[in-house]
C-alpha cells in the first residue's frame, strides 16, 4: 500500500520559511517523480514544483520560483519543498505527489499517488 504523509506546515508571518518534508513508502521511490501541488480555499488545485527521480531536474512554477526549492533523498525515501519568502497569497493546503518515471522528467500532471496534504498560513 503506497502511502505519503506529508508534515512541516503551519502558521508563519509574511517573508518567513517553511520546510515541508512527504515520507513515502510502498513503492521504489527511486523510481517516481515527485511533486508539491497545493489548494487555496475556493481554488483549484494547482502545481507548485516537481522533481526528477534523480532529483537531476526540477521545474516550479512561476509563481513560486525563486522563492521554493524542491529537493528528494532517495535513501530516506522523502522529498522537501523550502518555501522561502512566503506571502498571504501562498496559504494552502500542499500535497505532494509521486508518479511513476521510466523515463527521467518532471511532469506537471498525471500523478498517482497522493498525500493528504499539510496546511500552510501566511499571516499579512
Amino acid at each position: 500500500q503506497v502511502q505519503l504523509v506529508e508534515s512541516g506546515g503551519g502558521l508563519v508571518q509574511a517573508g518567513g520559511s517553511l520546510r515541508l518534508s512527504c515520507a513515502a513508502s510502498g513503492l521504489p521511490f527511486s523510481t517516481y517523480a515527485m511533486a508539491w501541488f497545493r489548494q487555496a480555499p475556493g481554488k483549484e488545485r494547482e502545481f507548485v514544483a516537481t522533481i526528477s527521480r534523480s532529483a537531476g531536474l526540477t521545474y516550479y512554477a512561476r509563481s513560486v520560483k525563486g522563492r521554493f526549492t524542491i529537493s528528494r533523498d532517495n535513501a530516506k525515501n522523502t522529498v522537501y519543498l523550502q518555501m522561502n519568502s512566503l506571502k498571504p497569497e501562498d496559504t494552502a493546503v500542499y500535497s505532494c505527489a509521486a508518479k511513476w518515471a521510466p523515463e527521467v522528467g518532471v511532469p506537471t500532471q498525471g500523478y498517482e499517488y497522493w498525500g493528504q496534504g499539510t496546511q500552510v498560513t501566511v499571516s499579512s
